[in-house]
Order: structure tokens, then C-alpha cells, then sequence
């Protein structure tokens, strides 16, 4: 996020019932390298980078950015939330102008299949809600990944285009006008993905 209004960042940490979403530190370092030389990660996200080149390029305290939430449970990142503006170059807006906040995600592949990433999502897009009331919040992920676009629609988002980026076609959508998403455990079977990202 470039604009946060008034807002300082990192806000206060949201909780949810599981899971604390905060600005990151210094001991998130490793996660941010596994989740980056991850193959599993990398699988709709463009693909994974060299662990040995993430060990020289991660910053001592990575993620300090407005608009970076850490997923922690117990103590520990799983993954992180984004919501960056998306460029006015790229295809996919639902304004003239571009810019609107879109929403990324990415999870450790051990906190896969537990519903984590549902309720993160729909945490940090009530945080955002709240604090820009009215700002447009869009997603993008490859159609192939049927799990994401699942959970695209439990969060409450609309499609509104396909179109092909990054040699894949893109499924991209828009939160729907006053989503009540559920912010608590998902059941067992819930098999949400938790890799959601524009770049892939």
C-alpha cells in the first residue's frame, strides 16, 4: 500500500481466533526464505527462488512495508497477507485509473489445508474495510488454481474478467459491497489453497 490515509503502520496486531496478523521482525527471516524457495509456494506464483540467493538478498528484518501482515500461530509466521495497489499498467481494474488495493497471500505448505489463510484473508480485509471505507479491493489468480478461486468467492469476491498474464490465464475479481466473511476455524475438510498471488 502506498496510501494508507492517516494510518501509521504497521497498525495494531489484528486477532483472530487462531491467529495474530502483525508487521514483521527479525525473527521472521527464515519463514520469509522458505516461503519464497518453496517449490510448493512458487507452484501458481512464478515459481520458487534459490535458497542460497535468498540468504544474501532477505533483509535482516524482512516485509517492513505498509501493507505486509505476518500470519503467526503460536508464536510463529505460517505465512503473510498483502494488499499492495496494483499497477495501472497491468490488465485487470475495476476503475479508469488503477491503482486499487489487491489482495496476496502466502503460506509455509505445513499450514496448508487448515483454513488459515480464510481466516487471515478476511481479517486483514476487515482491517482494511475499516480503514478505507469505499476503497475497491481486487484479486488475481491463475485459473488453474481451483483452490484459490474458491476461496476468492468464500471472501466474497465477484469476477469481473479473465485474461492471460505471465503465460497463464488470470482469474481477477472484486470484493463484493459488505462481505461478511467467516473469520473463525474452517472445518476439516477445507481444503482452501494458500498461495494467491498476481504474479503467477
Amino acid at each position: 500500500m502506498t496510501e494508507l490515509g492517516p494510518n501509521t503502520w504497521p497498525p495494531a496486531p489484528l486477532e483472530t481466533e487462531r491467529l495474530v496478523l502483525r508487521g514483521s521482525e527479525a525473527r521472521d527471516r527464515a519463514a520469509f526464505v522458505e516461503l519464497f524457495a518453496s517449490p510448493e509456494v512458487g507452484t501458481y506464483t512464478g515459481g520458487s527462488r534459490p535458497r542460497d540467493e535468498l540468504e544474501k538478498a532477505v533483509p535482516e528484518v524482512p516485509g517492513q512495508r505498509p501493507g505486509l501482515f505476518v500470519v503467526e500461530l503460536d508464536g510463529a509466521m505460517i505465512g503473510m497477507i498483502t494488499l499492495d495497489r496494483r499497477g495501472a499498467d497491468r490488465p485487470g481494474h475495476v476503475r479508469p485509473e488503477g491503482g486499487e488495493a489487491e489482495l496476496g497471500y502466502l503460506f509455509l505448505p505445513e499450514a496448508w489445508g487448515r483454513g488459515y489463510a480464510a481466516e487471515a484473508c478476511a481479517a486483514a480485509l476487515g482491517w482494511f474495510t475499516g480503514t478505507l471505507p469505499g476503497e475497491p479491493v481486487v484479486l488475481s489468480t491463475q485459473v488453474a488454481n481451483e483452490r484459490a478461486m474458491r476461496l476468492a468467492a468464500k471472501l466474497g469476491f465477484t469476477e469481473v474478467e479473465r485474461f492471460e498474464e505471465y503465460g497463464a490465464e488470470q482469474w481477477f475479481g472484486v470484493l463484493a459491497p459488505n462481505p461478511a466473511p467467516s473469520t473463525g476455524p474452517a472445518s476439516d475438510t477445507d481444503t482452501d489453497t494458500d498461495t494467491a498471488s498476481a504474479s503467477g
